[in-house]
């Protein structure tokens, strides 16, 4: 009774789809996140610049990019 009760959500598991979605998912995320961080880092270091650049216009000490 208790084995076939086992075997019946063990076939219910492996049948189940939600797993591949979730994976997929965290694939897409994973992607998402590998995209911002090439694409922002850059963005952030010309930034900098610019705003250095208006505070040295204006009388000021340009800022360091800070290190992590």
């Amino acid at each position: 009774m208790i084995l076939d009760y086992l075997l019946a959500r063990a076939r219910l598991f492996f049948k189940s789809e939600e797993g591949a979605s979730a994976i997929e998912y965290a694939i897409v995320v994973a992607m998402v996140a590998v995209v911002v961080v090439v694409f922002v880092t850059p963005i952030g270091t010309k930034v900098l610049n610019i705003f250095n650049s208006v505070l040295v216009a204006l009388g000021g000490t340009a800022q360091t990019k800070p290190v992590p």
